[in-house]
C-alpha cells in the first residue's frame, strides 16, 4: 500500500469511527486537556437533535485585569449541553464590537442578535457547539460616539494584550476551553473588525481563525498595527496555520476596498482565506444578516482541524501498534 493509499484508509477509518461514536452518544473520558487527543468530539458532529431546540443566553461577567489596571467585563454565552456534560471541551469564538459599542451589542436584540444566528447554525450543523464571547474593547477613554476604541497596546491602555492573552486565559480558567489556537476564533465588525485581525495576529500562540466584517486593515497607529503590513512580518509557519474571512457591504466603498486590498496580500502570501462582498452598508442589519457567513466558515476551520487531529492521532496509534508487533 503507498502513502497516498494509506492517508486515504486513515481518513476513512476516522470518519467511520467519529460516526459510530456519535450515534452513540459522545462522553469525553476526561476534563484534562491531554485525554482530548485520543476523544472523539462533538467537533464533527452534524445537527444534535436533543439540543437544537434549546434556547441560548447570555451572562455578563467581570474580572480584574492586571494589564488594564481595573475591573473589566465581557459576555459569555455558552453551547447546549455544557452542564450537562461536565467532561466536555468547546472550541471558543470571541466576538469583538465596533466604536462607540459595549459587550452587549453582539447579543442585542437590536443590533446583533447573535445568539438566534448561533441557535440556528447549532440546528442545522454548520457551527460545532462553542463557547461564546464578547468582549469590551474600550480602552481607558472609554466609550465615546466621537472616536472607536484602539484596539492595540497603546498610551490608553494594553488592549490588545488584555483581551488577546489576559483574557484568553480567565476564560481558559473559567470554562472547558479546547486550549489549541486551530479551535479558537476572533472576529468583529467595523473597528472591532480591524482590532479582531490585529489582536489575533499579536496573539498567535491564542489564535488561528480571524474574521473581519466592514473592517479596515491599516491603522493611524502605524505598520504595527495595521495587519496589511504587520501580516508580513510573521513567520512562514504561523502564517500557515492562520485561516482568515473577510466580507464587506457594497455600498461601503472604503472598507471594500481595504478587504480587497488586504485579501490580495493574504493572497501573495498564500494565506488561506476568503474574502466575499454582498449587498448593504455600515449597519447592524448587514452585520446581523451576514454573522452566519463568518460563522459557518468558521465552523469549516474547526472540523477541518478535528479531522487532521484525529488522523494524526490514528497514525500514531497505528504506528505504536506496529512497533509493539
Amino acid at each position: 500500500m503507498n502513502y497516498k493509499q494509506s492517508k486515504i484508509l486513515l481518513l476513512f477509518s476516522v470518519l467511520t469511527l467519529v460516526g459510530c461514536n456519535f450515534s452513540q452518544g459522545v462522553i469525553a473520558k476526561a476534563p484534562q486537556q491531554q485525554d482530548l487527543q485520543t476523544t472523539p468530539s462533538v467537533l464533527l458532529s452534524q445537527r444534535n437533535t436533543s439540543n437544537s431546540a434549546t434556547l441560548l443566553t447570555y451572562k455578563i461577567e467581570t474580572y480584574d485585569s492586571q494589564v488594564m489596571g481595573a475591573s473589566r467585563t465581557y459576555g459569555v454565552s455558552l453551547p447546549p449541553g455544557y452542564e450537562q456534560n461536565p467532561k466536555q471541551r468547546y472550541p471558543v469564538i470571541f466576538l469583538l464590537h465596533g466604536g462607540h459599542g459595549s459587550p452587549t451589542d453582539w447579543f442585542n436584540q437590536s443590533k446583533g442578535k447573535a445568539l438566534k444566528t448561533v441557535e440556528q447554525l447549532y440546528t442545522t450543523g454548520k457551527l460545532p457547539p462553542s463557547i461564546i464571547i464578547t468582549p469590551d474593547g474600550n480602552d481607558k477613554r472609554g466609550s465615546s460616539p466621537y472616536r472607536d476604541p484602539e484596539y492595540i497596546d497603546g498610551p490608553n491602555g494594553k488592549v490588545s494584550t488584555a483581551i488577546g492573552d489576559e483574557l484568553v486565559k480567565v476564560v481558559q480558567n473559567r470554562y472547558r476551553t479546547i486550549n489549541n489556537p486551530n479551535f479558537w476564533a476572533i472576529g468583529g465588525l467595523s473597528s472591532g473588525g480591524w482590532g479582531a485581525v490585529n489582536v489575533g495576529l499579536h496573539n498567535l500562540e491564542h489564535f488561528s481563525i480571524l474574521f473581519s466584517h466592514s473592517g479596515y486593515f491599516n491603522d493611524k497607529s502605524g505598520p504595527a498595527n495595521s495587519p496589511i503590513s504587520y501580516i508580513k512580518t510573521i513567520p512562514p509557519q504561523a502564517q500557515k496555520r492562520l485561516k482568515i474571512y473577510l466580507d464587506s457591504g457594497t455600498s461601503d466603498i472604503d472598507e471594500i476596498a481595504e478587504a480587497d486590498r488586504f485579501s490580495k496580500v493574504l493572497n501573495k502570501l498564500k494565506i488561506h482565506n476568503s474574502f466575499r462582498q454582498f449587498p448593504g452598508s455600515h449597519t447592524w442589519k448587514y452585520w446581523r444578516e451576514h454573522l452566519a457567513n463568518s460563522l459557518v466558515f468558521v465552523g469549516e476551520q474547526f472540523r477541518a482541524s478535528e479531522t487532521a487531529r484525529m488522523a494524526d492521532n490514528l497514525t500514531i496509534n497505528q504506528r505504536k501498534k506496529t512497533k509493539n508487533n
